[in-house]
């Protein structure tokens, strides 16, 4: 374990400030200063508000995940960051720090993909990817099919939401239900006691012309919101627990039937689910039903891993690591709409001169015109 890649991960596309530590594929700390309680009275999230609490909880997060881990900075191999996609703003932040960190300690600066975090977060639960790994990433940004062969290298869409992704859908009807922000959690607790059947809401592209692997939850949010205000303007009383139970179902339906197809058309054996909506206890079970009748194997971060954090960076970035990967410039910036076909964003220097800065410095990135004295001035 000694000698695997020791990397410090943050994560800052959204409203978690998330900071992680991992040796390999072992993580050492979690830390995580979360914004939630100043968005909720918007009913979403605001990305001012967003960037200036990553600001503000930037060093602080940084110092307690290394406390926690019981490292000191110097001893990392590398420092990665999430480069996008998400809010323009809040990745900003974490970019910068990141820079700065790197930069103070002379170390190499891995700017990597919030999406392929997400899948590569699995390695600290139960071990190595399988090669392909077929992942179904769920949030409030995003709903994508994923084939992955090589997590630092190679990730192809095979399909992905064409409007609300499945948690914006989630938040959206818990706000109709007038149930607050965010609306996952308050929504899954709700449908335990209610009957998922009670109301056939639509599964949307499950016709036989629509596409295989693509989803769509407008149409489902509208059904369901049409609903209720047909209920309330009869003046009946609204079934929260039912239609909280019957619209979940319709979601997780969908989510669960297309991957598993995808599993089966592209010959892959296993099923990843993250991203924050996978912490759902009804999409992990249906899931876990459909694998079991298909005979493939399902591998789920506990909810903890599945939410926007820094351990899934920090896992990414060992990954980097170990296998070569080219680190970052200097010149890395956000890219709120990175393609999840760029696991990674190496630069346009790091390439041309990598085998040469590894003869310098041990590590694939160049610090050779950072002054030492410099370095200790910065960090201390």
């Amino acid at each position: 374990m000694a000698d695997e890649p020791l990397v410090l991960g943050i994560e800052t596309s959204c409203d978690e400030t998330g900071v992680g530590v991992v040796r390999g594929t072992t993580l050492l700390a979690d830390a995580i200063a979360s914004s939630v309680d100043e968005h909720a009275r918007f009913g979403g999230v605001v990305p001012e508000v967003a960037s200036r609490a990553h600001l503000e909880a930037m060093v602080p997060t940084i110092e307690r995940a290394l406390k926690e881990a019981g490292v000191s900075a110097r001893d990392l191999d590398g420092i990665a960051v999430t480069a996008g996609p998400g809010l323009a703003g809040a990745l900003l932040v974490g970019v910068s720090a990141a820079k700065a960190y790197a930069y103070a300690l002379g170390k190499p600066l891995y700017g990597v993909n919030h999406l392929a975090s997400h899948i590569c977060v699995d390695q600290l639960e139960h071990g190595p990817l399988p090669e392909p790994t077929m992942a179904l990433l769920v949030s409030g940004g995003h709903s994508s099919l994923l084939l992955a062969p090589d997590i630092t290298s190679d990730v192809r869409p095979l399909g992905a939401t064409i409007d609300d992704a499945a948690g914006e859908a989630f938040d959206k009807i818990a706000r109709v239900l007038q149930l607050g922000f965010p609306g996952g959690p308050v929504i899954d607790r709700l449908a335990r006691e209610g009957d998922p059947k009670a109301i056939n809401f639509p599964r949307g592209l499950s016709g036989p012309r629509d596409a295989a692997y693509d989803f769509s939850f407008s149409g489902l949010k509208t059904s369901v919101a049409r609903w209720i205000e047909a209920k309330r303007k009869a003046g009946e009383e609204v079934p929260v627990r039912d239609v909280a139970a019957s619209f979940q179902e319709a979601v997780v339906d969908v989510l669960t039937r297309k991957a598993v197809r995808a599993c089966k058309d592209e010959g892959v054996d296993h099923l990843m689910i993250g991203g924050g909506v996978a912490a759902n206890s009804r999409l992990r079970a249906l899931a876990q039903e459909r694998c079991d009748a298909a005979g493939i194997i399902l591998r789920v971060p506990r909810p903890g891993l599945c939410t926007d954090n820094g351990a899934m960076v920090a896992a990414l970035g060992a990954e980097m690591v170990k296998r070569n990967r080219p680190a970052s410039d200097w010149d890395l910036s956000a890219d709120s709409s990175l393609p999840v076909t760029d696991p990674h964003v190496p630069g346009t220097r790091s390439q041309g001169h990598e085998h040469e800065h590894e003869q310098q410095h041990g590590h694939s990135h160049s610090h050779d015109h950072v002054h030492e004295l410099s370095k200790d001035n910065l960090y201390s």
